[in-house]
């Protein structure tokens, strides 16, 4: 088997902790080595952002990588959290008062009501600090960065509130959980479902990206061949899922749960 070509993203730092490279002109990538997602820095001519934030461990190595490149947390306009997950979005109340933070409308609620089971706190030993969103994102904002212009897209799958930002003129593809190098699939958690899965992937299939920029792993110069990777891998899971549903003999199992849903909704005569 052919062993993988050389990147052709510089790194730009690389620490025990984590490492900073350069996705493109004024985009970065600070990729953690513990179970953190990576942390996207963008930074416009005229707005700074910060596309995902990691763990609340991290922010000290995020706040080095930062410093690398001249960046200072004041000078961070908008972060914007991809999901509802506690990787993606830990250090995020590090940022209140110096920063907007931005999520689609379904990620803000839970995080709003501090929703741990859809955060998925249980997983990462983290400080059960309140997470304040500013703004509540829909499919089809723009963010105008000035030579960057960031479409917001509803790409639920992985969950029900999972966005994709993408520059059409650049062809830059920050898909988070949606999309990984290698067409890996982040999963399918809580809200989320393959079918939703199947067509984002789809929406992504046909666009013009040049880079995916991930919520975990390395960058990627092929997006267009990791996505049609994953479309046929979800379809597998898809009819995977299909099989183990009939060979637990669904109906059985299911008629009980069904009951009990029935008794807990009959009117209180």
């Amino acid at each position: 088997m052919s062993e993988r070509r050389p990147s052709p993203f510089k790194t730009l730092l690389d620490s025990a902790v984590c490492t900073l490279i350069e996705a493109a002109e004024d985009v970065y990538q600070v990729r953690f080595k513990n179970r953190a997602a990576n942390a996207y820095l963008v930074r416009g001519s005229s707005r700074t952002i910060l596309i995902d934030v990691g763990l609340s461990s991290n922010y000290p190595c995020l706040l080095t990588s930062l410093d690398h490149i001249g960046v200072k947390p004041d000078d961070i306009d908008m972060v914007v959290l991809s999901h509802e997950h506690l990787d993606h979005i830990g250090a995020a109340y590090h940022f209140h008062g110096c920063a907007f933070i931005a999520a689609h409308r379904l990620a803000a609620n839970k995080i709003m009501l501090r929703d741990d089971f859809s955060m998925l706190r249980k997983m990462f030993n983290e400080p059960n600090v309140p997470i304040n969103i500013d703004l509540w994102l829909e499919e089809g904002n723009l963010i105008d960065l000035g030579n960057f212009r960031l479409n917001v897209m509803h790409t639920p799958g992985h969950t029900s509130a999972c966005i994709t930002l993408f520059d059409q003129d650049k062809g830059l593809l920050f898909a988070s959980d949606t999309l990984m190098p290698g067409g890996v699939m982040g999963g399918v958690f809580g809200s989320g479902s393959i079918a939703d899965y199947i067509q984002s992937l789809e929406r992504l299939k046909g666009l013009d990206s040049k880079i995916l920029l991930s919520g975990h792993g390395r960058l990627s110069d092929t997006p267009q061949e990791d996505v049609r990777i994953a479309i046929r891998r979800s379809h597998a899971l898809l009819s995977d899922t299909a099989q183990l549903f009939d060979a637990l003999d669904a109906r059985a199992n299911f008629e009980p749960i069904m009951q009990s849903v029935r008794d807990l909704n009959k009117l209180d005569d």
